[in-house]
């Protein structure tokens, strides 16, 4: 079945979107979401969205990793439905969606998205990193030279180190340039490498940076290799609210591929 597909980036996170309220392709399909992002054989993405009617929201979104399994929250992901929703007329400014973490609340002017993330309560705090959950799970950590860092090698010995089991975990490495202004680079599970930008990973960055003191800003700007994000919250205690994940989210272009049911 020849189905139509829309490529978006939210600051180089590359999705694959499909209306998925009329085709009903299945939610298990696990062969051919892989094969969609895969960069050579496929479209190429960093993850593929369906955009599906929802009871008690606007829209419900299913969210896959290049690897083809369901996966997490994602950040950016989240982003780019919304503006792929505007564009098909499911709404207009603001939104309310369903996740696999929950309700989300997001508003959109041009391509600038702003969503709502979860609140956040469980951060650890180890020696050299910090863990924390920001609807996907996150080891973040410092380090003072980010050029040099081999990404893939060093996030994927922590990703599949003994620390996190086989569940894995997403790693994001920090440098902090100012006070509100930190540089980030993530390893992505579901991916197995680094990508551009990851929105839970900033997420992550700009909490776990104010929790163990490196500022004490509520707003900050988190330079992805993508471009940059804005991430805002409220902090009560060592709670975490009013979570926002703020940038761009861009339609590159519209095809059609064949989906095998």
């Amino acid at each position: 079945m020849n189905i139509t597909f829309y490529k978006y980036q939210g600051t180089g996170n590359d999705f694959i979107l499909i209306d998925n309220r009329h085709y009903q392709l299945p939610q298990s399909d696990t062969e051919t979401v892989a094969h969609l992002c895969d960069r050579k054989f496929g479209v190429g993405a960093d993850g593929l969205i369906f955009l599906e009617n929802d009871e008690s929201s606007d829209f419900r979104m299913v969210y896959y990793n290049a690897d083809g399994n369901q996966s997490t929250m994602c950040g950016n992901g989240g982003r780019c439905i919304v503006a792929f929703a505007k564009f098909l007329g499911v709404i207009e400014s603001k939104c309310c969606f369903n996740a696999i973490d929950g309700l989300h609340y997001a508003t959109i002017n041009d391509d600038y998205v702003e969503l709502q993330m979860q609140d956040v309560s469980d951060i650890q705090r180890y020696a050299n990193h910090l863990f924390l959950d920001t609807g996907s799970p996150h080891h973040v950590q410092m380090e003072s030279d980010l050029d040099d860092l081999d990404i893939k090698n060093k996030g994927a010995n922590i990703r599949y180190g003994e620390l996190y089991g086989k569940a894995g975990i997403n790693v994001n490495f920090v440098n902090k340039l100012d006070d509100s202004h930190f540089r980030v680079r993530t390893y992505e599970r579901g991916v197995e490498d680094e990508t551009l930008s990851c929105g839970t990973g900033v997420t992550a960055v700009a909490i776990a940076m104010n929790y163990q003191g490196n500022t004490s800003a509520e707003s900050i700007t988190l330079e992805s290799e993508g471009g940059p994000l804005q991430v805002s919250f409220e902090r009560d205690g060592d709670i975490y609210k009013k979570v926002f994940l703020k940038g761009p989210a861009v339609q590159v272009f519209k095809g059609e591929v064949n989906w095998k049911l």
